[in-house]
């Protein structure tokens, strides 16, 4: 497993990243950039657009919506101000169901739910650092999924504000969004060849 690109020399803030070369991408978190090259594989990219594609079909006419990356999430873990936060992520997928928490750049406070599709280059960051920010931002549903062994992870928040155990869930299961009553992504279709 290889790991991402970081900026160690510093710990960087939004107002940073904004000025940083247009064509580059990159996320922070805790501060630490890391550098979101080479660009997804074809296989990522198809399972990101099949999951796309149902959750855009079921939120259609309906209050939240659904993004696809790039889509900056920032993560504040206090009263920073938008350029004060120092953890920007873009995740394969957000749902977000406040409207205040839009803006013109992305989403500003914890999603309802992500999404995170491994790669050999990002799976170490997705399930660790981005799995603790989430928890610490509150985000309700974090979903990883994993191309080369066809499985989907789910964790949910629970009370206590942690991610309780997490389940798995392999191409033939369906699985019940939580954050959005209804609503069952079979995976079968996800995960077609």
């Amino acid at each position: 497993m290889t790991h991402p690109m970081q900026k160690a020399e510093d710990r960087f803030t939004y107002r940073q990243l904004l000025t940083w070369p247009e064509g580059e991408r990159w996320e922070l978190i805790d501060g630490i950039a890391y550098d979101m090259t080479p660009a997804p594989t074809t296989p990522h990219q198809r399972i990101s657009g099949r999951l796309f594609n149902q959750f855009f079909n079921y939120l259609d006419g309906k209050s939240c919506e659904v993004f696809a990356a790039p889509f900056d999430v920032l993560l504040p873990m206090g009263n920073e101000t938008e350029e004060e936060v120092d953890t920007v992520v873009e995740p394969d997928i957000t749902i977000v169901c406040d409207h205040n928490k839009l803006t013109e750049r992305g989403c500003f406070g914890a999603p309802e739910l992500v999404v995170e599709i491994l790669s050999p280059s990002t799976a170490r960051k997705d399930l660790r650092e981005k799995f603790a920010a989430y928890q610490r931002a509150g985000v309700r549903e974090y979903w990883i999924v994993d191309p080369a062994n066809r499985l989907v992870t789910v964790y949910r928040l629970g009370e206590n504000q942690r991610y309780g155990q997490s389940e798995i869930f392999a191409p033939e299961d369906t699985v019940s969004v939580e954050v959005l009553e209804g609503l069952t992504i079979d995976l079968s279709r996800i995960f077609a060849e």
